[in-house]
């Protein structure tokens, strides 16, 4: 009885460890598919999308979301979805493209926004914890350069302000407070959210 026991438990400890093993394998695979998935879509977007700020426009131009900053932000359609622009944040090393519209579908593909607008200096986006996503979220410094570029090209400069973690049992408003950009991403296990407030440190350059 007592070497059927063992077995038992021996037989339960090897199920346990291939479970362990075949999770950690997918989790490896899914975080190589997201990070793959956005690699063309960041080339699409850096040809389609020029950056105005770099392009020698007439001073007196003024970009339409200054004119109107209630108006929808523009998105530019790739392979069937809708980016409303890029994010790039250097001291993680990512450049990554923002899916207009959030849902748990989206966030397979990439950053998603959340809400507001960044004309309103109002934006929230958020992101799976993959490595190549907003994984690296957390290792952040009050500081760092944020920056995001919408889908005419404009560019919007942000240094991070406070970075931190909510309970996930209490309601999203990270769109309240005084900061004008938020990013957000769930740690391993989704025990808590990792934010991030940025705040704008110049207008759109054009």
């Amino acid at each position: 009885m007592r070497n059927k026991n063992g077995i038992f438990c021996m037989a339960g400890g090897l199920a346990l460890l291939l479970a362990a093993l075949c999770l950690t394998g997918y989790n490896l695979w899914d975080d190589s598919r997201a990070a793959d998935a956005v690699k063309g879509t960041m080339q699409v977007l850096k040809v389609e999308t020029p950056v105005l700020e770099e392009l020698d426009l007439p001073e007196e131009m003024i970009p339409d979301y200054l004119l109107n900053p209630w108006m929808p932000m523009p998105v530019r359609e790739i392979d069937g979805h809708e980016y409303v622009g890029s994010i790039d944040i250097p001291a993680i090393d990512i450049s990554l493209p923002v899916l207009s519209e959030w849902s748990y579908p989206n966030l397979k593909i990439s950053p998603c926004r959340y809400a507001g607008s960044v004309y309103l200096d109002s934006m929230v986006i958020a992101a799976h914890n993959y490595k190549q996503h907003f994984g690296g979220l957390k290792n952040l410094e009050i500081g760092d350069a944020v920056t995001f570029t919408d889908a005419d090209g404009n560019v919007f400069h942000y240094t991070v302000s406070e970075v931190g973690q909510l309970d996930p049992t209490q309601p999203i408003t990270l769109w309240e407070g005084e900061w004008d950009l938020s990013l957000f991403t769930c740690t391993l296990g989704g025990q808590y959210r990792v934010t991030v407030r940025c705040i704008r440190t110049e207008d759109a350059l054009v």
